[in-house]
């Protein structure tokens, strides 16, 4: 979700296409008086808004109740549940960890607990959205869960009551002594003052030497959050990013000030020590990096703070804008598109980091998941240099202004050649990535870089190489 703010969404009234409107009316009449059930007029309208708007690109929708209650949920970081973060195995809901100090941490929930059934409903291919459904609810209401766990001949059972659970959208550690880590998984209201803790808390360990800003797999949430992770690391004011749109509104330039990061005049940036604008710095991306992580990614590398590790991120440069109908629905607007500070167009594009490093040893499998400009009716770039922003030149990896979309991203032909059955026996054989862990293939490459060790190539291609020539040192 990437919302520049929301606003009212009466506009005057634009001239109607009254033969349009009396078709609509037409199918509405032969609706209500021929389909086999009887059908509401309210669902008929919001499905009519609700299509309308989904027909422009993947990210416009109508958020009825329910949705704008999740997304609410979603950047406040807090909702009503029992504090676990779940994934999907063998068609179960496997826990992937419990949130600390929670009523799942505090019956003794384990990470890798296989959740069997949910109440009286079983938990065999239920998808993790249905999952989340059933367990989230107002604090203080019982849920039960039923629990397997490895190695236990009998299932657990677990009467838990819902509390209010705070998302922790940053996580950090000491890698080694002198280098730090710091993960982001969402940006969301309480992101920047919480990685302004975990900043100031990493160096306080002792002197630093090196940082990696692991953004992969971090899908977005809110620009204010974008703009003060950017502004932690940046000199104070510099321009973080640009958007253009239609509207007057929708064309303007966001820099590293509080005026257009910080809420409620509060600037957690000010607790950040000062060895953050100039510590050797990594940020890791991939393909599942989006929308907000793409312009921190994107600022830190035009402004040459940092050097950007990993596969071609998402794509996903378009800002949507909430404009709320009532108090209970509103509709998720697509008004303009997102810029680096040097005017490149994230959208349908992404951010080629200067290293590319594949998230397994052997080699990279990135086609197969699917961007932004894999998704139908997606924007295209619009890809224009924006006026005002930094110098260009040399601020973009060889040829990146020429991409075009997902498919002419560096190293996404990688893996193409495989077949079927290699593709599948790849897959078998891996495991999935802990990010942070001491398995994490690009986290242990972002700590060479850091040390000026070599950087593993990529598997089966010399595109990196001609690329190092960016390096930040």
């Amino acid at each position: 979700i990437s919302a520049v703010a929301q606003k009212d969404s009466r506009s005057p009234l634009q001239a109607l296409p009254l033969e349009e409107l009396r078709q609509f009316a037409d199918v509405f009449g032969a609706i209500k008086g021929n389909y086999v059930e009887s059908v509401e007029d309210k669902k008929l309208i919001n499905e009519a808004i609700s299509g309308m708007l989904s027909g422009l690109d993947p990210h416009s929708a109508f958020l009825d109740a329910k949705a704008y209650k999740e997304m609410q949920l979603n950047t406040s970081g807090q909702f009503g549940g029992i504090g676990i973060e779940i994934g999907i195995e063998d068609g179960f809901i496997k826990v992937i960890a419990p949130i600390e100090d929670t009523p799942a941490e505090r019956a003794g929930i384990r990470a890798a607990d296989l959740i069997v059934k949910i109440g009286e409903r079983p938990a065999k291919g239920i998808s993790t959205t249905e999952a989340v459904e059933l367990m989230r609810g107002k604090p203080g209401t019982p849920v039960t869960i039923t629990i397997s766990r490895k190695g236990e001949p009998t299932p657990r059972v677990f009467t838990l009551e819902r509390a209010v659970i705070k998302v922790q959208s940053v996580r950090s550690k000491m890698v080694e002594p002198g280098f730090a880590y710091a993960r982001i998984t969402q940006f969301q209201e309480q992101t920047l003052p919480s990685l302004a803790k975990h900043l100031d808390q990493l160096a306080s360990q002792g002197p630093l030497k090196g940082l990696v800003l692991d953004l992969r797999n971090d899908p977005g949430g809110l620009l204010q959050g974008a703009l003060g992770v950017s502004a932690a690391f940046l000199p104070p004011r510099v321009l973080v990013t640009s958007t253009d749109g239609r509207n007057a509104d929708a064309r303007r330039r966001y820099n590293a000030d509080p005026n257009d990061y910080a809420r409620h005049g509060d600037d957690p940036i000010a607790q950040i020590p000062a060895v953050y604008k100039s510590v050797p710095m990594v940020v890791l991306v991939n393909a599942g990096s989006a929308s907000a992580s793409e312009i921190v990614a994107g600022a830190l590398q035009d402004h040459k703070r940092a050097t950007i590790i990993g596969t071609q991120t998402f794509g996903k440069g378009s800002v949507q804008t909430i404009l709320p109908l009532s108090s209970t629905t509103a509709i998720k607007l697509t008004t303009a598109r997102y810029y680096t500070p040097s005017g490149r167009s994230i959208q349908a594009k992404g951010i080629t980091p200067d290293i590319l490093v594949d998230e397994y040893p052997d080699g990279d499998l990135s086609h197969l998941r699917v961007r932004e400009a894999d998704l139908k009716g997606h924007l295209d770039d619009a890809g224009k240099a924006s006026a005002g922003g930094i110098t260009q030149e040399n601020n973009t990896s060889p040829n990146q202004s020429e991409r075009k979309n997902s498919a002419d991203a560096p190293g996404a032909d990688r893996g193409k050649s495989l077949t079927a059955e290699q593709i599948n026996e790849r897959l078998r054989n891996r495991k999935p990535v802990v990010f942070g862990s001491p398995e994490d293939w690009q986290l242990q490459q972002a700590m060479n870089h850091l040390k000026g060790r070599p950087v593993a190539k990529p598997a089966g291609t010399q595109t990196a190489a001609a690329r190092t020539d960016r390096i930040v040192d």
